[in-house]
C-alpha cells in the first residue's frame, strides 16, 4: 500500500510503500524529480528520469522523500546530471561515516519515512528562487526561450544550469512537464484529442510520440494502469506546482 503526506521540507513530499502479498511492478515514469530512498537498511538516491523505469524488486518496503524538481542537487552535493536515469547507494556520493550515521539513526527510529525527513530537513538549503520560478512557469506550459528572458539568464546560462539541477536541459524538462500535465488531464477521462490540445501538443500524433518516447508505452496503457500505487506514484512530484493540470 502506497501512502505519501506533504513534507516540512519546502515543496517535497513524504512516502511509504509497503508491497502486497502480490506485489505487481508498475513502471516509475519520467517527472522531474529525484528521491532519496530507504530499503531494508539502504540509504539509495533516484536520479532524474528520462525514460520509465521498472523496479528490480517490488516486494521489498520503501520510504522515501520525493524533492521538488532542483533542490535535490544541493542537498545531495552532486549535479543531477551525473545521476541521470540511475539509482545509487548514497554510499557511493557520501563519506561511509555519514552514510553510516543516517542508516544508524533511521534504522533507530519508530518511523523511517519520518526519520529520513528530519534528517533532509537538517542537510537542506533554501531553495534557489529563479529555478522554482522556472518549474513553475514550464509546468504551466510557458515557452522555454520566454522564461529565460524572464529570469534573465541566457540560452547558454539556462542549460547548464538545468543540467545541474534537473539532470537535462530545459526543453527536457518542459517535455516531462508537459507529459505529465496530459497524463492528469487523460486520467480525469478528457479525450485524448483534447488533452494534446490542452496540453500543448501539435495534435494527438504528437502526444502519443512523446509518451512512447518517455515511457515505453502507449496513452491508452497509462491511463489503464493501476495509478497511486507502488514506485508510480513518484508522478506525484509536482502536485503543488502552480499551473500543474
Amino acid at each position: 500500500m502506497y501512502e505519501e503526506w506533504a513534507s516540512r521540507l519546502s515543496g517535497a513530499v513524504v512516502w511509504t510503500n509497503t508491497p502486497s502479498t502480490q506485489p505487481v511492478v508498475h513502471p516509475v515514469l519520467p517527472d522531474g524529480c529525484m528521491d532519496l530512498l530507504w530499503s531494508e537498511g539502504e540509504l539509495m538516491v533516484a536520479g532524474p528520469d528520462t525514460r520509465a523505469y521498472a523496479p528490480a524488486d517490488p516486494s521489498a518496503p520503501w520510504s522515501g522523500i520525493r524533492f521538488f524538481p532542483g533542490t535535490a542537487p544541493a542537498l545531495l552535493g552532486v549535479p543531477a546530471h551525473e545521476l541521470r536515469n540511475r539509482r545509487v547507494q548514497l554510499a557511493d556520493l557520501w563519506p561511509t561515516r555519514e552514510v553510516r550515521r543516517w542508516s544508524d539513526r533511521i534504522a533507530a527510529a519508530p518511523h523511517a519515512a519520518s526519520a529520513l525527513e528530519t534528517l533532509a530537513l537538517e542537510r537542506a538549503e533554501p531553495p534557489e528562487a529563479a529555478l522554482r520560478l522556472l518549474v513553475s512557469a514550464l509546468a504551466a506550459g510557458r515557452p522555454v526561450a520566454e522564461t529565460a528572458d524572464e529570469l534573465g539568464f541566457s540560452t547558454r546560462q539556462l542549460y547548464r544550469r538545468s543540467l545541474v539541477a534537473f539532470g537535462y536541459g530545459p526543453k527536457t524538462l518542459a517535455r516531462i512537464l508537459r507529459l505529465q500535465r496530459a497524463l492528469a488531464l487523460a486520467r480525469s477521462g478528457v479525450p485524448y484529442a483534447e488533452t494534446a490540445a490542452r496540453s500543448g501538443y501539435a495534435d494527438q500524433a504528437h502526444l502519443s510520440r512523446d509518451v512512447r518516447e518517455f515511457t515505453g508505452m502507449t496513452l491508452g496503457e497509462l491511463v489503464r494502469r493501476p495509478y497511486g500505487s507502488g514506485s508510480s506514484a513518484r508522478e506525484d512530484c509536482l502536485s503543488g506546482v502552480p499551473g500543474r493540470v
